[in-house]
Protein backbone atom coordinates (compact mmCIF):
# COMPACT_ATOMS: atom_id res chain seq x y z
CA UNK A 1 0.00 0.00 0.00
CA UNK A 2 1.86 3.12 -1.19
CA UNK A 3 1.51 6.34 0.82
CA UNK A 4 0.03 4.48 3.78
CA UNK A 5 -1.31 6.86 6.41
CA UNK A 6 -2.17 4.36 9.17
CA UNK A 7 0.85 2.69 10.69
CA UNK A 8 0.56 -1.09 10.38
CA UNK A 9 2.37 -3.34 12.82
CA UNK A 10 1.77 -6.49 14.86
CA UNK A 11 -0.78 -4.62 16.98
CA UNK A 12 -2.91 -3.45 14.07
CA UNK A 13 -6.41 -4.89 14.47
CA UNK A 14 -6.93 -5.90 10.81
CA UNK A 15 -4.52 -5.17 7.96
CA UNK A 16 -6.05 -6.94 4.96
CA UNK A 17 -9.84 -6.56 4.93
CA UNK A 18 -12.06 -6.19 1.89
CA UNK A 19 -13.05 -2.52 1.87
CA UNK A 20 -15.25 -0.28 -0.22
CA UNK A 21 -15.91 3.41 -0.74
CA UNK A 22 -19.09 4.77 -2.22
CA UNK A 23 -19.82 8.31 -3.26
CA UNK A 24 -21.85 10.28 -5.74
CA UNK A 25 -20.81 8.83 -9.08
CA UNK A 26 -18.29 6.28 -7.88
CA UNK A 27 -18.10 2.94 -6.12
CA UNK A 28 -14.66 1.47 -5.48
CA UNK A 29 -13.25 -1.59 -3.74
CA UNK A 30 -9.79 -2.03 -2.20
CA UNK A 31 -7.93 -3.81 0.55
CA UNK A 32 -8.38 -1.98 3.84
CA UNK A 33 -6.69 -1.46 7.19
CA UNK A 34 -9.01 -1.21 10.21
CA UNK A 35 -7.45 -0.36 13.53
CA UNK A 36 -8.76 0.20 17.02
CA UNK A 37 -6.61 2.03 19.55
CA UNK A 38 -6.71 3.96 22.78
CA UNK A 39 -4.07 6.26 24.24
CA UNK A 40 -1.43 4.33 26.20
CA UNK A 41 -1.43 6.75 29.12
CA UNK A 42 -4.63 7.97 30.72
CA UNK A 43 -6.88 6.54 27.99
CA UNK A 44 -10.03 8.62 27.72
CA UNK A 45 -11.35 7.48 24.33
CA UNK A 46 -11.18 4.75 21.70
CA UNK A 47 -10.17 5.56 18.12
CA UNK A 48 -11.42 3.55 15.16
CA UNK A 49 -9.43 4.14 11.95
CA UNK A 50 -10.03 2.93 8.40
CA UNK A 51 -7.82 3.29 5.34
CA UNK A 52 -8.38 1.84 1.89
CA UNK A 53 -5.36 0.86 -0.19
CA UNK A 54 -4.97 3.96 -2.34
CA UNK A 55 -3.11 1.93 -4.96
CA UNK A 56 -6.46 0.36 -5.84
CA UNK A 57 -8.47 3.61 -5.85
CA UNK A 58 -9.08 5.83 -8.86
CA UNK A 59 -11.56 8.41 -7.56
CA UNK A 60 -10.26 9.10 -4.05
CA UNK A 61 -6.93 10.60 -2.98
CA UNK A 62 -4.91 8.82 -0.30
CA UNK A 63 -6.72 9.33 3.00
CA UNK A 64 -7.70 7.65 6.23
CA UNK A 65 -10.92 8.10 8.17
CA UNK A 66 -11.31 7.90 11.93
CA UNK A 67 -13.88 8.31 14.64
CA UNK A 68 -13.35 8.92 18.33
CA UNK A 69 -15.59 6.93 20.65
CA UNK A 70 -16.24 7.16 24.36
CA UNK A 71 -15.92 3.93 26.31
CA UNK A 72 -19.72 3.64 26.31
CA UNK A 73 -19.91 4.14 22.54
CA UNK A 74 -17.12 1.60 21.98
CA UNK A 75 -19.02 -0.97 24.07
CA UNK A 76 -22.21 -0.22 22.14
CA UNK A 77 -20.37 -0.75 18.86
CA UNK A 78 -18.85 -3.99 20.17
CA UNK A 79 -22.32 -5.23 21.18
CA UNK A 80 -23.71 -4.38 17.73
CA UNK A 81 -20.83 -6.20 16.03
CA UNK A 82 -21.36 -9.22 18.27
CA UNK A 83 -25.08 -9.25 17.52
CA UNK A 84 -24.54 -9.13 13.76
CA UNK A 85 -21.76 -11.73 13.98
CA UNK A 86 -24.20 -14.03 15.78
CA UNK A 87 -26.72 -13.54 12.97
CA UNK A 88 -24.08 -14.45 10.39
CA UNK A 89 -23.10 -17.55 12.38
CA UNK A 90 -26.74 -18.60 12.74
CA UNK A 91 -27.42 -18.27 9.01
CA UNK A 92 -24.39 -20.46 8.25
CA UNK A 93 -25.74 -23.28 10.46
Amino acid sequence: MPDRLIRVNAYTTFDMLDGAARGHGFDESALAVLNVTAPREDPDHVTLELELDNGDLEELPAHADSVTLSATQARELAAELESYADRVDESAD
